[in-house]
């Protein structure tokens, strides 16, 4: 979305959350209700002050009024993902859900081939990691401990400490990975 489309949906969002009519945000910002009209239209393009004004009168955070708005559904196919980290015919990871500072998680999905592992530093104290193994055979190790997990297993922990995925199957081993942060 551009940056007029995300003014424009979070404008009227807010706006009706907050239950306001038009003319009682206009009496608040300054901003008079036909400007307020096409700013939530999409056809105006509001200058500074007026998004200035906007903030203040609504008293909501500038970036509540620009950010990109949260689709209520996202489809995200398999096909159309590239692999944001790969190494030729070791690993894939797949980040489907990046890391959102409003957002206390991130989901990856992680493909390893027969024999081949993936290793991971430390992702910095308090955040845990969910993982549940897809399909394969998975020998995860945390430091000098190992766990052995079958498809459909999965396992919590704290990733504070360097970890690896080794694929100790003749298959590819999938991942689906969430990352929790405190």
């Amino acid at each position: 979305m551009s940056l007029n489309a995300n003014i424009a949906y979070n404008l009227k969002k807010i706006r009706t959350a907050k239950g306001l009519s038009l003319d009682v945000v206009a009496e608040q910002t300054g901003v008079s209700k036909s400007m307020l009209g096409q700013i939530e239209r999409g056809v105006a393009n509001p200058s500074v002050s007026v998004i200035g004004k906007i903030v203040s009168g609504l008293r909501v955070e500038l970036d509540e009024l620009v950010k990109n708005p949260l689709e209520e559904l996202l489809y995200i196919p398999k096909n159309q993902i590239q692999p944001t980290k790969e190494l030729e015919n070791k690993y894939r990871v797949y980040t489907y859900f990046p890391y959102d500072k409003d957002k206390a998680f991130e989901i990856y999905v992680i493909e390893i081939f027969p024999g081949a592992s993936y290793l991971s530093g430390s992702h910095g104290e308090g955040t845990k990691e969910y993982l549940m193994v897809d399909t394969g055979s998975l020998k995860l190790r945390i430091e000098e401990r190992c766990q052995m997990l079958e498809s459909g297993d999965a396992i919590r922990f704290d990733t504070d400490k360097e970890h690896e995925y080794i694929n100790v199957s003749e298959e590819m081993l999938r991942l689906t990975i969430v990352f929790s942060f405190k």
